[in-house]
């Protein structure tokens, strides 16, 4: 069965959204390991600072199912999908990774390019997957964090009890 990445995000009532998004995934597919919770500021629009963390888990389901799954719970939390691309999120759920698959279905591309772009996706990512490897690039996600370029991009560990 893969393993599943998805990046959670919310910079709007971010600790009862970013719960609200792990129960979610928990009801749907049970065990799900957390990294921890980051704070990182807006990228791309002046907005208030974000929560950010990787959840995984393991799923036979389809990627598209998946995909639609992680949608659905964006939109029963308000998340709005007119207007900017960047702009204030309630929730923001990310497919990163399917099992070791590279694929493009839909709009859904696998991996996810800001797994290697985002402080916030990469380090959490490496927290819990350090040794898997980028399935393209074919480095441990550790290696990657290590060497990243970005790790002044703001990014602050807070606790949050999930």
């Amino acid at each position: 069965m893969p393993r599943v990445y998805v990046s959670i995000g919310s910079n709007v009532d971010r600790e009862a959204h970013v719960r609200a998004a792990v129960q979610g995934l928990r009801h749907r597919y049970g065990a799900v390991q957390l990294s921890s919770v980051y704070e990182t500021a807006a990228v791309g629009f002046p907005g208030a600072d974000f929560y950010n963390l990787v959840a995984a888990f393991d799923s036979d389901e389809p990627v598209a199912e998946i995909g639609a799954h992680l949608q659905a719970l964006e939109a029963r939390h308000g998340r709005r999908r007119e207007g900017p691309r960047f702009s204030d999120r309630t929730l923001d759920m990310d497919l990163l990774l399917y099992g070791d698959a590279v694929l493009e279905e839909g709009r859904i591309r696998l991996p996810r390019e800001e797994i290697t772009r985002y402080a916030f996706v990469l380090c959490p990512l490496a927290e819990i997957a350090g040794e898997r490897r980028h399935p393209v690039l074919g480095r441990s996600f550790a290696a990657l964090w290590r060497d990243f370029d970005g790790q002044d991009q703001g990014l602050r560990k807070v606790s949050f009890s999930i």
